[in-house]
């Protein structure tokens, strides 16, 4: 059984649509080819889409994802509209597909309009001479704040998930990608906050100066901002390289 979901200014083009999926092993050009996923690019109307399968399910996640659970390509589509519906960037959502067998999800597709950005936060980790660093550091920052002001927790808020494009107006857009793992609340509270921020720097400067535009849009006290943000990215940053070193003593013949 075949399930799928198109935006509604797609709804012309379904037809072509379905046949990228039917399609996707054969045809498009790789784009991100990891262990559970892999997004390829289609050239479509004048435009090029962007097309994410994810891995397929073991056997108990079949399941899950039949009868308990939505599926990642659905949440993805659901949680961009709900994001846009919010004032906050992300590439326009076109349709979702899944394919059931008897047992429950087979796999699954996440389509939406590719972006070309410029560059993504991880570019202000690693090149820290990159233009305008600080000021693209403390747009992003105003970017964060207006997420949790709307109540919107990113649990993938990592270096790689955040477009960032300069517009025609000299300024910063930034868009959020990796969308599967999204909670919406009334408020979050300031642990919740400074904790959806601990995983985008091991770097202190850039604590610091995220600190301190973050503590101008919320009127918190700077100094507590930046002692339990701090605290938190050290906890993540100890946690991770620990499990690397556990990896690669375990795993070592991979």
């Amino acid at each position: 059984m075949k399930s799928v979901i198109i935006s509604t200014k797609f709804k012309l083009f379904q037809n072509e649509l379905l046949d990228v999926i039917d399609n996707f092993n054969e045809k498009g050009k790789l784009f991100d080819n990891r262990i559970r996923n892999k997004i390829k690019l289609f050239e479509f109307n004048g435009f090029t889409i962007n097309v994410k399968s994810f891995k397929k399910p073991n056997f108990i996640n079949k399941i899950v994802y039949r009868y308990f659970r939505k599926s990642k390509a659905k949440r993805s589509f659901e949680f961009a509209n709900k994001l846009l519906e919010n004032g906050i960037g992300t590439p326009q959502p076109i349709a979702f597909y899944e394919n059931f067998d008897l047992i429950g999800l087979n796999d699954s597709y996440y389509i939406s309009e590719h972006l070309n950005c410029d560059l993504t936060f991880r570019e202000l980790v690693l090149q820290p001479d990159y233009p305008e660093w600080e000021l693209i550091l403390r747009k992003f920052t105003k970017f964060s704040y207006k997420l949790h002001q709307k109540g919107i927790e990113f649990k993938d808020h990592s270096p790689g998930n955040t477009l960032i494009k300069k517009n025609e107006n000299n300024d910063y857009d930034f868009y959020l990608v990796d969308l599967n793992r999204m909670e919406f609340h009334s408020t979050m509270s300031f642990n919740m906050r400074m904790k959806n921020l601990c995983r985008l720097t091991p770097h202190k400067e850039m604590i610091a100066i995220m600190s301190n535009e973050y503590a101008k849009s919320s009127q918190e006290s700077e100094q507590l901002i930046f002692e339990i943000l701090w605290k938190y990215t050290s906890d993540f940053q100890n946690k991770f390289q620990r499990k690397k070193r556990l990896k690669k003593k375990f795993l070592f013949w991979k």
